[in-house]
């Protein structure tokens, strides 16, 4: 296999244009590269907060044993792979980026090379005010519903800034508190000095040693953690996330969902993925009972990130369905104040926090 020189992988930055800009813009998101088979570097794409740019590449910039090997190198510090066996690979690289790469026969003729790189500086809900996701109103009260310890969900949309989120409520977590994360890949920063961070493993080449995510939230509970949070739940290690949150271990996590009520909804039924002995008569109380706060991002026209509603569980359910009260909503392209309250008052009166106040803006 030929070795990819320095000067060359500079060249590559150098000749396709835009990206040096996109590496410095703080409003890029993804630089796409589709490589088809025995030809090389084909084309590629640049994702922008406004729109998306497609350059075609006219020379055989790089040839397909190059790409192949720039994939491999840029693979070799996360100790992951990407073959026949395993055509799909997940990884961060060592700036933040997040790659993700899909080989033939998976896919038609390309190899696709997705690089999100994260630009966008926001570690705390201060500078999401800054950049207009939220409200000084609503971030004072979701600071004080971190330092009470509710746990809370972050839902949303494919790039809709559900990890920033996540990463911002994390930043507000009392220093004396231990976090542990689990996490698919490494995404979050959070700037604690007690921080115990894991990510799932890929099975090797004789099909062991794989680290699921569930695997990794049964682990985080023997740990010592005052506080859980998990980047994102998609099957089963939701119902033990959700036992963790019942047993009384604050925590965050985000899932999927284009709404905050249907964000609820799919956590009463992620969790019978578990199995058949798991029934929707004890996981809806349980979702009621374990999540206090709904956050909903999304991805607005423009290419900004706002947050469109914030949601309560009061913890009660009737039938298959639980009860949710709008605490913030968006109205007229305003996120303003709604009529409802989180649970736990208790907890916000230990922390030292006045709901009453911070709703009405006078915190």
């Amino acid at each position: 296999m030929t070795e990819l020189a320095a000067p060359q992988i500079s060249s590559l930055m150098e000749a396709l244009p835009g990206i040096a800009h996109v590496l410095r813009s703080p409003v890029a998101n993804a630089i796409v590269a589709l490589s088809r088979a025995g030809a090389g570097l084909e084309e590629y794409a640049i994702a922008h907060a406004e729109e998306l740019m497609r350059y075609g590449v006219r020379r055989n910039l790089l040839t397909h044993d190059e790409v192949r090997d720039l994939v491999e190198r840029m693979l070799k510090t996360s100790g992951r792979r990407v073959d026949l066996s395993s055509p799909f690979v997940d990884a961060v690289l060592a700036d933040g980026s997040r790659l993700h790469v899909v080989i033939p026969d998976i896919t038609r003729d390309h190899w696709y090379v997705n690089v999100r790189k994260f630009v966008v500086k926001a570690d705390s809900l201060e500078d999401l005010v800054r950049l207009g996701t939220l409200t000084t109103q609503a971030a004072a009260f979701l600071d004080a519903a971190v330092h009470a310890g509710l746990n809370i969900l972050v839902a949303g949309g494919t790039q809709s800034g559900k990890t920033t989120m996540l990463n911002c409520l994390a930043a507000a977590v009392p220093p004396r508190e231990r976090i542990v994360t689990c996490e698919e890949v490494f995404e979050l920063r959070i700037p604690h000095r007690d921080v115990a961070a894991m990510q799932c493993r890929q099975p090797s080449l004789e099909g062991t040693g794989e680290v699921p995510l569930r695997r990794l939230v049964k682990e985080a509970l023997r740990m010592r953690p005052s506080r859980i949070i998990v980047g994102e739940v998609r099957q089963a290690e939701s119902l033990d996330l959700l036992i963790a949150l019942n047993s009384g271990l604050p925590g965050m996590c985000t899932v999927h969902a284009n709404s905050a009520r249907e964000a609820v909804t799919k956590m009463c039924t992620l969790p019978l993925l578990a199995g058949e002995n798991v029934s929707a008569k004890f996981v809806v109380p349980t979702v009621a009972t374990s999540i206090d706060i709904v956050i909903q991002v999304a991805l607005e026209r423009d290419g900004s990130r706002r947050v469109r509603e914030i949601l309560a569980v009061p913890g009660r359910c009737e039938g298959d369905v639980v009860e949710t009260a709008d605490i913030f909503l968006r109205r007229e392209g305003a996120l303003v104040r709604a009529d409802g309250f989180p649970p736990h008052m208790d907890r916000f009166e230990r922390a030292g926090y006045d709901v009453a106040s911070l709703l009405a803006g006078l915190g």
